[in-house]
């Protein structure tokens, strides 16, 4: 057991992985998943109901993991931003998010843009946190944490989902750069409402 997690559930997850990026998501069945990890069907339905839930926890897993390891506080707004963006960055590299997008882009879009999952909570939590932590610094505006964090998550989505739409326009570098001049600005001013 790695973590407080199974290593069958592991190995399921990252059978799963293999073959979403091998077939897409709607060729892949529990079946293949479990003939994949080498266990029987039977045994994956002890973990997951079915092949949705395992996909939908695959998701799970790896946007959870591309936030940040450490928990230690960003110094200042450069800091936080640049923290932000890469975190965004590391989302938009991940292989299914790739596979995601390029094969299946409806299913991407309810994985990762229609429904408020596991993973978003976990990333809003995070961000809203990270926010907390530099309004008492002082170098973030006053607002709802929760709220601030919530058009954060709205702006890096939306940037991770068209990056390859607008790669013309926004390479790669570019694409980092603009984004963390647009998170800064955010959270980094003061703004009236009329």
């Amino acid at each position: 057991m790695a973590d407080g997690v199974p290593d069958t559930e592991t190995a399921i997850l990252d059978a799963a992985l293999a073959e979403v990026l091998a077939h897409g998501i709607r060729r892949t069945t529990a079946s293949t998943i479990a003939r994949r990890c080498g266990i029987a069907r039977q045994t994956l339905y002890r973990y997951w109901p079915d092949a949705q839930a395992v996909f939908a926890a695959l998701v799970t897993r790896e946007l959870v993991a591309a936030l940040p390891a450490e928990q230690g506080e960003c110094a200042d707004l450069d800091e936080l931003a640049g923290l932000l963006v890469e975190t965004a960055d590391r989302v938009r590299r991940l292989p299914l998010v790739d596979r995601l997008r390029d094969t299946d882009p409806e299913l991407f879009a309810h994985y990762i843009l229609d429904r408020l999952g596991t993973s978003q909570r976990a990333i809003h939590a995070e961000t809203a946190r990270r926010i907390s932590a530099g309004q008492r610094a002082g170098f973030v505006r006053s607002g709802d944490p929760g709220q601030l964090a919530a058009m954060v998550l709205l702006i890096a989505q939306s940037a991770v989902q068209s990056a390859p739409l607008v790669a013309e326009w926004l390479p790669e570098r570019a694409w980092r750069t603009e984004l963390a001049h647009a998170l800064r600005g955010y959270l980094g001013s003061e703004v009236e409402v009329a």
